[in-house]
């Protein structure tokens, strides 16, 4: 397990971080030793176009635009009220597109949901809400249940097995009146979702660090060894399982499959992205979403651990090692790939799909042609230095952000500097910022007008 007191932006398995120092250690500067803010090399040239792979240039540029759209406008369809986000990503495909919340943009109400990140403890889990109750697990797997007009404490359970320590990750989602809780101590549980009494609980051999996504008569999850596990959600019985290729290395974030009909997609540390028949385990097709950059060591952790998303019949999905790509939800056939890394879900609405790299850099893509809109660093003017021992190993330090989520028509993230920043769609003008008072990590989801935030110290804030 991980000791010492590390923020989110800096964790690593321990074993892909050893693996890693001997190659970090022969570059010639290292802005930031961990996978969420990378250094950059110079700036690329090169733009996608339809049905083209773009070749392999140096880790994590940002892209130019194409003068093809230079001036075009795209569409964005309009916010839609949101009655329920029972999954990570709102819908079991990831695809909530524009949602109404938070259109004043200030803080309704706070309340802390027990412990934050720590030395045996992180907060990676997005809450979900139904029924008027957000649900949200925290560093050490004690799930809440907040009333989501007032904060007020409805129930908690803690799942953490008396005498252990450290088993950090998992998440929630909720349907048919129970909560599901994945977990990092090696179980799978439901809940009453009015009560929390606990409903089943199943045993699984190793933990489980990404979140659960519930479809239908089952609910998906997959664990740190790249095993995909489908639940029966009235009974915890496994009905099937399927595992991948082993990775070590991985991103602490909880990622979760998405589910359409009866296919399910998920995400692996590998950089495989899998496709099964939801209803027995079968594959239908398998892509790697990797490359390897000779300018950075850590282009060697290929984990994807944003969601994937699956939208109007095609897949979306990028990887740490470098690899965005749009590929046909029935096939697995690529459309377009670009050399964007990121650790955060990709956001497809209308015409464009929103992606936000590990260096902050927001880019705006053509969803069809897989060329660029435009591209913003979101960490102009907020990059700083912070000097070591008596002066000695300076670092170059560049928040880490996420999401974005589309809400009343403003594109908003929430970074490691403890703010949410409202952005302007169609330009990326910053359109508001607010201080949330402790770092956030987790992209916000949207529930009955209102934007719900987890931060690091684990407090849930609620933006009106």
């Amino acid at each position: 397990m991980i000791s010492g007191n590390m923020p989110m932006d800096r964790l690593l398995k321990a074993g892909s971080v050893a693996a890693l120092a001997l190659v970090v250690a022969g570059c010639g500067t290292v802005q930031r030793v961990l996978p969420f803010s990378l250094g950059r090399g110079p700036q690329a040239e090169d733009v996608a176009s339809a049905g083209e792979r773009i070749p392999v240039i140096e880790f994590d540029q940002a892209l130019a635009p194409s003068a093809a759209l230079a001036g075009r406008d795209f569409f964005l369809p309009g916010p839609q009220a949101v009655a329920a986000w029972p999954n990570p990503g709102g819908t079991a495909d990831n695809a909530v597109e524009h949602v109404i919340a938070g259109q004043n943009f200030q803080i309704a109400w706070r309340r802390n949901i027990g412990a934050g990140a720590g030395r045996t403890s992180q907060v990676m889990a997005p809450p979900v809400a139904e029924g008027g109750r957000v649900f949200v697990l925290d560093g050490e797997a004690a799930v809440s249940a907040v009333d989501a007009r007032n904060g007020g404490q409805i129930w908690r359970v803690n799942l953490r097995p008396e005498g252990e320590r450290g088993g950090f990750g998992g998440g929630v989602a909720t349907a048919g009146g129970k909560v599901f809780v994945s977990s990092g101590y090696r179980t799978m549980t439901a809940l009453d979702a009015a009560t929390g009494a606990v409903v089943w609980q199943s045993p699984v051999d190793v933990p489980i660090h990404g979140a659960p996504t519930v479809s239908g008569a089952r609910v998906y999850v997959v664990d740190v060894d790249n095993q995909i596990i489908a639940f029966d959600v009235n009974t915890g019985q496994q009905t099937w399982s399927y595992r991948g290729i082993v990775e070590p290395a991985r991103i602490m974030l909880a990622s979760a499959p998405a589910v359409t009909g009866d296919t399910v997609v998920a995400p692996f540390s590998s950089g495989e992205l899998l496709a099964l028949r939801a209803s027995n385990g079968q594959p239908l097709w398998q892509r790697e979403l990797s490359r390897t950059s000779r300018t950075s060591a850590l282009s060697e952790v290929r984990d994807i651990a944003g969601r994937p998303v699956i939208s109007r019949g095609f897949v979306y999905a990028v990887s740490h090692s470098g690899v965005l790509g749009s590929l046909d939800a029935r096939s697995g056939q690529p459309r377009w790939q670009l050399p964007i890394g990121g650790v955060q879900a990709p956001l497809p609405v209308g015409d464009v799909v929103y992606v936000v790299s590990k260096a902050g850099q927001l880019t705006v893509i053509n969803r069809d042609s897989g060329q660029v809109y435009w591209t913003r660093d979101l960490n102009e003017g907020r990059v700083r230095q912070e000097g070591g021992f008596l002066g000695f190993w300076d670092r170059t330090v560049r928040p880490t952000w996420a999401g974005p989520i589309l809400a009343s028509n403003r594109l908003v993230l929430v970074n490691s500097d403890g703010e949410a920043v409202a952005l302007n769609p169609k330009t990326g003008a910053t359109e508001g910022t607010l201080r949330l008072g402790s770092p956030a990590y987790v992209s916000p989801i949207a529930y009955d007008g209102a934007l719900i935030v987890v931060t690091n110290s684990g407090e849930l804030v609620s933006i009106r």
